[in-house]
């Protein structure tokens, strides 16, 4: 086994009745299935989490298409990379072949990478695939994703997962069928919540269980990950997802959801800083004038935080995201202010009104600055004066 390919790459679905998930895409009518059928395939942009196939259903692509399949990394080529694929392209196109492009992780060319794409697919030199796992409309360019169908690929259920485990224990033209593995349904079912829908990490982690025993248990999974794998990825997509739900469950008041989503940032490695950051925010703005204490407990998680560290720190964050689910909420203070700044920069350039201003020479005194003002406890603060500016007079923002 060791001198053979990663089981992962040897497993790999040769054809659609062999690719798990995706069925929305891959289905028989889809427009995928159809564009194939009628030698018409647009330029496509796949995004997904990792291990969904992207490449894998790149290669089934390009073998229905009987087109070539050159496959590139965003990562470690350019532009100068690509001049020798396009010039292999156009000597593909004079004898009539398609070639397909396949740009893995697509989302890190900047802008000139990017463009220098577009007159080749425009003139049908290349059929551009690209993978990518960041959200295409914040990391591709706008040019380039205009002439693209972007396809969507979900993480693999677990029962997906647990198909592609059983066939990579029997195959034994490509899989492990030839060690006579044994492993248990327990076993397998275990594996597959383990990877979080990612095939690719079930099939390493599958593979390297059965260098250890031939009987693959829950323990001899556990020895061969060394580490839950959890996918997390702190300056993509998933980030801002988790944080969203964090933060909507916190607002909707399911505090048993608010703190699975944190145990879900927290246990991945996300900064703690970062959430008590978000805490102190989601305090004044979903909270605010409901109950003035959740200020004070996202403030002294924060501080927590600073002080003992991780993952000390866990519990402090947890009693604070707990404390906010549970608070009554208003959002009363976010839209008043909200409206104020409106207001404010509508209204800058309206000075502050002569009787609230200070005066503290005679030059000012002059001027009539601080004329008429009324000293609140001199009136039991009783006293009607205006404080806004005239355009204002009036204006309710609580």
């Amino acid at each position: 086994m060791a001198n053979q390919s990663p089981l992962a790459d040897r497993i790999r679905p040769k054809d659609f009745d062999e690719f798990m998930g995706q069925s929305e895409i891959i289905a028989s009518g889809q427009l995928l299935r159809q564009a194939i059928e009628n030698n018409a395939l647009p330029s496509l942009i796949f995004w997904g989490p990792p291990g969904t196939g992207k490449t894998t259903l790149a290669l089934i692509i390009a073998e229905k298409l009987k087109a070539d399949f050159i496959r590139f990394s965003a990562v470690t080529e350019g532009v100068r990379d690509l001049r020798n694929v396009i010039d292999k392209a156009r000597s593909n196109k004079m004898m009539d072949q398609q070639t397909i492009l396949f740009v893995d992780e697509i989302h890190r060319w900047n802008k000139a990478q990017q463009d220098a794409l577009l007159p080749h697919i425009e003139n049908g030199t290349i059929i551009l695939i690209g993978a990518t796992t960041e959200n295409p409309s914040f990391q591709i360019r706008g040019a380039l994703l205009s002439r693209c169908r972007v396809l969507v690929l979900q993480s693999l259920s677990k029962e997906a997962l647990i198909e592609v485990i059983k066939r990579a224990i029997t195959d034994q033209e490509r899989g492990l069928g030839n060690l006579n593995l044994t492993m248990a349904d327990e076993a397998i079912n275990f594996l597959a919540n383990l990877s979080n829908g990612d095939a690719r990490t079930a099939l390493n982690i599958l593979e390297s269980a059965a260098m250890l025993s031939k009987e693959i248990t829950q323990e001899v999974i556990i020895t061969a990950t060394q580490k839950v794998n959890l996918i997390y990825d702190k300056d993509g997509e998933q980030h801002y997802n988790l944080i969203s739900a964090l933060h909507k469950s916190m607002r909707g008041s399911d505090a048993d959801a608010s703190l699975y989503w944190l145990a879900r940032m927290l246990e991945a490695g996300e900064d703690a800083i970062y959430i008590a950051r978000r805490l102190v925010r989601f305090a004044s703005e979903d909270i605010g004038l409901a109950n003035s204490r959740a200020l004070e407990q996202a403030v002294a998680a924060f501080e927590a935080c600073r002080f003992i560290g991780m993952p000390e720190c866990k519990l402090a964050l947890a009693q604070a995201v707990v404390y906010m689910a549970k608070c009554q909420k208003s959002n009363q203070l976010y839209t008043a202010y909200n409206k104020a700044a409106y207001d404010a920069s509508q209204t800058s350039s309206q000075g502050v009104p002569l009787h609230l201003r200070n005066a503290p020479t005679q030059l000012m005194k002059d001027l009539n600055y601080g004329k008429d003002y009324q000293y609140s406890p001199d009136h039991n603060y009783e006293e009607e004066q205006d404080y806004l500016p005239e355009d204002l007079k009036g204006r309710k923002y609580l």
